[in-house]
């Protein structure tokens, strides 16, 4: 979730996605700041947050003392938020909303170790479990380190910076942000008047990974599915291509209009029932009024859908 100042990206379109009313139920799946949660609350639903960072507990504690029986915070992935309603009893609820990413909090905490622009150690977990960023930088191979620099981070320059990394980390692991940006930025030749800093992108694999952020939006999406009452609406915002293209794809898949077949072919075998429909086409972007007064909101984008009546997909379909 990114959030400048803890203001939840593209907030009025996300609610007005999710339409919440009095009495529904909603799945906050990345609580953050509460920024989302809070307005659904505002409008009368109850709400369910999940989070798996434990930094988040006094925003979840503001909004439980300021909506009393109405507000709970689990801590789980929400690629989990399917296990979670069963252990809450089953129910099914109205909408979903996920915001796929960093928040502001956790970049501006030196200490969690996701930010190039602020020294810290070489960390980047959303939760306390798992390798860190310094173990992937200093204990992946060479060419797996460059594999994974393209396909997390699309960085062009991936062989070349894992090659100077493998040199470097042979003297002296990597342990700092600072150290791993600088080394990075000299990697690539320097700035050049770059409008974004040459660490970014390896930054953002080295986070997609340590968090595998892709598996879990793909896994959140299908537990949405499952979760949703029929007319229930799933909205999600993402913040990179890599997100997008896999929420695109899978309102795609799910949307699929059942073929029609001719009466001149042999008739064709329809696959499941479209769980989906969208509630608008493409996609939306913030304003320029936000992205002026929150620059980390310029690159979102809002796909959304409402579900139908039909059985989710198995996950072999």
């Amino acid at each position: 979730m990114s959030e400048g100042s803890h203001i939840s990206v593209l907030l009025d379109e996300v609610v007005e996605a999710i339409d919440p009313k009095p009495g529904d139920v909603v799945i906050d799946g990345t609580f953050g700041a509460g920024g989302y949660s809070r307005a659904f609350l505002e409008r009368g639903a109850e709400v369910i947050g999940l989070d798996r960072d434990p930094r988040v507990e006094p925003h979840a504690d503001a909004l439980v003392k300021a909506f009393p029986g109405r507000f709970r915070l689990v801590r789980s992935q929400f690629s989990r938020l399917d296990e979670v309603m069963e252990d809450l009893g089953g129910g099914k609820v109205d909408g979903v909303t996920l915001d796929i990413g960093v928040s502001s909090m956790q970049i501006d905490e030196a200490e969690r170790g996701f930010s190039f622009m602020r020294d810290g150690p070489l960390d980047m977990r959303m939760g306390a479990e798992g390798p860190t960023a310094a173990d992937l930088v200093n204990d992946t191979p060479e060419n797996d380190l460059s594999r994974l620099f393209w396909k997390y981070g699309e960085e062009r320059a991936a062989r070349r910076i894992a090659h100077v990394l493998a040199r470097r980390r042979a003297e002296q692991r990597f342990e700092r942000t600072l150290d791993l940006a600088e080394t990075v930025e000299k990697a690539v030749g320097g700035r050049r008047g770059a409008p974004v800093h040459p660490a970014t992108r390896v930054f953002q694999a080295l986070r997609i990974a340590v968090n595998d952020e892709l598996g879990e939006l793909e896994s959140g999406l299908v537990a949405a599915e499952k979760v949703l009452k029929p007319g229930g609406r799933l909205a999600v915002v993402t913040f990179h291509s890599l997100e997008d293209r896999i929420v695109k794809g899978f309102f795609a898949e799910r949307g699929r209009l059942k073929p029609a077949g001719s009466r001149h072919l042999p008739p064709v075998q329809q696959g499941p029932e479209p769980t989906f429909e969208l509630l608008f086409k493409g996609h939306r972007e913030p304003s320029h009024a936000e992205q002026a007064a929150n620059p980390r909101a310029r690159s979102a984008k809002l796909r959304a859908a409402r579900r139908t009546d039909a059985q989710a997909w198995r996950a072999a379909a």
